[in-house]
């Protein structure tokens, strides 16, 4: 294997990548064969616009729909990370990596951590107890290594799906039905509510996950994701550990479980920072990331790889035939490093 200086990650939300004609949801026909094949000829026309060694997926309903957009004798060296028993029934996390980096067996984690807690007694007299009874994850987290460099370390990538902004459904609810002239009036707050307290819960399980595998190892990790939720949100606070991007001096930056946003390690490099991957109600927002650990920061002392850029594949976004064009509702994101220990 050559000793390889250039590292490039990317992420996708597939739009609901199923086979044609099985259900989507409450969709029984689901995608036509020309909206199917629209799709895998758009999503194969990204995938080989922006090289990337590995790419983390969202919303796969099946493994043939994904090896599929790969079936290009220009992508036969990547090897598509979906398990052989997913044939249309639920969505999952799936990825592409490079054949020459994979190393050892994927794994997708559908369980909270057993330690999971998040219950209080209050803070104060004033606050009053609070338990959030979850357990796993909405969309399981796809965990996978890679070694990008033959003589090189090991990284560690989770793509992740946590829920979404949607509000949850209620009216099923027995506490809904028994008051239903009531429950009415405030559907959309509780369900957003409710949306808001699952997408916590995830992150703070994903965290957990994060911090063992981090803390006091020097283990590279990346974070492929939509978070459906923004860089300054709450959600991706947590996960991150809110770092200090040190820019008076290299080498001298650096957390031990902190995680890094490459948008943000662009904007720090641009005169401006305009960008988005989703737009819902002519609101432009950014739901996609990639988080890196502080292996891949230029300002860190433990720094291996440095950041080299950030793109972003949106156009597409301004417009909302994405059924009948072939395209995804999310924009497709790009992280590229070159190897330069600090």
């Amino acid at each position: 294997m050559a000793r390889r200086t250039q590292f490039a990650v990317s992420n996708c939300n597939l739009y609901n990548l199923n086979m044609p004609g099985l259900s989507i949801y409450r969709d029984a026909d689901g995608w036509s064969q020309e909206a199917f094949d629209l799709k895998v000829d758009w999503l194969r026309r990204a995938v080989l616009s922006m090289p990337s060694e590995v790419w983390g997926f969202q919303e796969l309903w099946h493994k043939d729909a994904i090896e599929e957009v790969f079936a290009d004798p220009n992508l036969a060296d990547f090897e598509c990370l979906v398990p052989d028993d997913h044939k249309g029934g639920k969505i999952i996390c799936g990825a592409a990596v490079r054949k020459r980096i994979m190393h050892g067996e994927p794994e997708w984690i559908e369980d909270f951590p057993t330690e999971f807690k998040m219950q209080s007694g209050g803070d104060d007299a004033q606050s009053s107890n609070i338990a959030v009874q979850l357990d796993r994850f909405s969309r399981p987290v796809l965990k996978f290594k890679v070694k990008p460099r033959s003589n090189g370390r090991l990284v560690t990538v989770y793509v992740v799906h946590l829920k979404s902004k949607l509000p949850s459904k209620i009216y099923y609810e027995d506490w809904y039905r028994d008051n239903r002239d009531y429950y009415k009036r405030h559907t959309e707050a509780i369900g957003a509510g409710l949306a808001t307290v699952r997408r916590t819960a995830e992150a703070v399980a994903l965290r957990m996950l994060l911090t063992e595998e981090m803390k006091g190892t020097d283990t590279p990790v990346v974070v492929l994701g939509d978070l459906n939720d923004g860089h300054r949100s709450n959600t991706l606070n947590i996960l991150t550990g809110q770092p200090n991007y040190i820019l008076s001096g290299l080498d001298k930056g650096g957390g031990d479980i902190d995680l890094y946003s490459a948008a943000s390690l662009q904007a720090f490099r641009s005169e401006r920072n305009v960008y988005y991957t989703h737009i819902h109600q002519s609101v432009q927002e950014t739901l996609d990331h990639i988080l890196v650990s502080q292996e891949f920061y230029d300002n860190s002392r433990k720094r291996i790889w440095a950041f080299k850029g950030y793109d972003i594949l949106n156009d597409h976004l301004n417009d909302d035939a994405h059924k009948e064009d072939g395209t995804t509702d999310h924009g497709v994101v790009r992280a590229r490093f070159e190897y330069r220990p600090a």
